[in-house]
């Protein structure tokens, strides 16, 4: 069970991450259309944006819960679960960023999602045979 709480806070962290630095780049680079694309401005804008930083700091945290879990569960279970981060990025761009989402991105999401749940119910075992790996150690040392 701790796998997957470390996956869905890995997961929330990222989209959030994504959120923040997308809202915010855009709106720097629109401001950067006025200052005539001068690359230093953007750059300074950037470098002084609290958002960004949080952003930034939210996908460093993502990063540490995704190798977090890798050293609890095989990399073929925690790469295509991790993969529902895409679903979760689709919804929060619909969402938060009020972005067109299509009905065929909908429909190719929706596939992902399917593929995710697949894996995550294949999942316990992977965890669970580690976990008994693990347990077999202590009892031999």
């Amino acid at each position: 069970m701790k796998i997957y709480a470390i996956l869905i806070l890995g997961i929330l962290t990222q989209a959030t991450g994504n959120v923040f630095l997308s809202r915010e780049m855009r709106h720097i680079a629109s401001a950067l259309q006025i200052a005539d694309g001068n690359f230093p401005v953007l750059l300074f804008q950037t470098a002084e944006n609290p958002t960004i930083w949080l952003g930034t700091a939210l996908l460093i945290i993502s990063f540490l819960l995704f190798i977090t879990a890798l050293s609890l569960a095989d990399l073929s279970f925690v790469l295509p679960v991790v993969s529902i981060e895409v679903v979760v990025n689709v919804a929060f761009a619909d969402y938060f960023l009020n972005e067109p989402v299509s009905q065929l991105r909908w429909i190719g999401t929706v596939l992902i999602f399917l593929g995710v749940i697949l894996v995550g119910r294949s999942g316990k075992q992977t965890v669970r045979r580690r976990e008994k790996e693990e347990i077999g150690d202590v009892k031999g040392r």
